[in-house]
């Protein structure tokens, strides 16, 4: 069973609380776009975190984990997806969490349906 956290600019919360779709995350036009250096300072972020990149194309980057094959990231042109399984779920959560502390992203957890309050 794999576990899976979101990361998206603070603006995609604004937008979801003022929604009634359920579905919401699965509309492109709800996510907001991260801006190109913040989709680069992502990128250099998650490789200082042990990611490596296993592909690169259109506009979508995949990174494993260097020490957990189980654990994977992706990141689009509007969200940052961890995903992994057993012992990588503390990492992605920890990762993911500490991303946040620049105030500009902020972290979702489907599995337990809600926004990480700091």
């Amino acid at each position: 069973m794999s576990y899976n956290i979101q990361l998206y600019r603070k603006e995609v919360k604004k937008k979801h609380i003022t929604s009634n779709d359920e579905n919401f995350f699965e509309s492109e036009e709800n996510l907001v776009p991260f801006t190109k250096e913040q989709k680069e300072y992502l990128k250099k972020r998650l490789l200082r975190s042990g990611y490596i990149i296993e592909n690169e194309e259109n506009e979508i980057i995949a990174f494993g984990f260097k020490k957990d094959n189980a654990t994977t990231a992706l990141l689009t042109n509007s969200g940052l997806f961890f995903s992994s399984s057993g012992d990588g779920i503390v990492e992605i959560s920890m990762t993911s969490s500490e991303f946040t502390d620049t105030e500009e992203f902020l972290k979702y957890d489907p599995q337990d349906n809600g926004w990480e309050e700091i």
